[in-house]
């Protein structure tokens, strides 16, 4: 089964920045979230994080709706570098949640109906504003369901509530690199939380 939609890198760069909603009632004074500070990343997700799931369910996506219902794997926002250098804040639907918070290096197995979902947040170097990016979300399938990207179904939802649409492999020639954990990246270690 392929599951793709194939359009120029042009438009996706468009779906990834353009499109991002400004919040601009929740100020910024640096020109790189890696400039943040522990206590600016909370501050700014404080601020934002209401209109990140009022803007990602407005189609009525199930997942954009429920996700903050689920498991949160990390105390805070962090930059990790994959995604755009964006900060990154993730959630494990439950059948997710007991073995992605183990955050294994080797032998990972996600259960088919896992789900992940990961909020992302841009700082503009230009304007020095935060921006809302797209709820990047991860789904595991049954065995043989997309075997070109691990059983892997990527999609993401943008900050107005439209679905993103790009090739499979745009996401999983990344994600390939960390194979023996089933494709998963992790929160950085300073912000993980544990499954006990």
């Amino acid at each position: 089964m392929k599951h793709a939609t194939t359009f120029s890198a042009a438009t996706f760069v468009v779906l990834l920045g353009g499109a991002a909603a400004q919040a601009a009632d929740c100020p910024v004074d640096v020109e790189s979230a890696f400039d943040l500070e522990e206590a600016q990343v909370v501050a700014l997700y404080d601020c934002m994080k209401d209109t990140m799931v009022t803007g990602y369910s407005k189609q009525g996506n199930k997942v954009a709706q429920n996700y903050r219902n689920w498991t949160i794997s990390s105390t805070r926002p962090a930059v990790a570098g994959p995604h755009g250098n964006r900060l990154l804040q993730t959630f494990a639907n439950p059948i997710a949640a007991e073995q992605y918070l183990k955050f294994e290096e080797q032998g990972v197995k996600m259960p088919a109906g896992s789900v992940l979902a990961k909020e992302s947040i841009t700082i503009s170097k230009k304007k020095k504003a935060a921006r809302i990016g797209p709820l990047f979300l991860m789904t595991k399938l049954a065995a043989g369901g997309a075997p070109e990207t691990d059983d892997w179904l990527y999609g993401g939802i943008q900050p107005n509530g439209k679905p993103m649409k790009f090739k499979q492999s745009f996401c999983h020639d990344c994600h390939i690199g960390w194979a023996d954990q089933d494709s998963l990246a992790y929160p950085l270690e300073e912000v993980r939380v544990s499954s006990n």
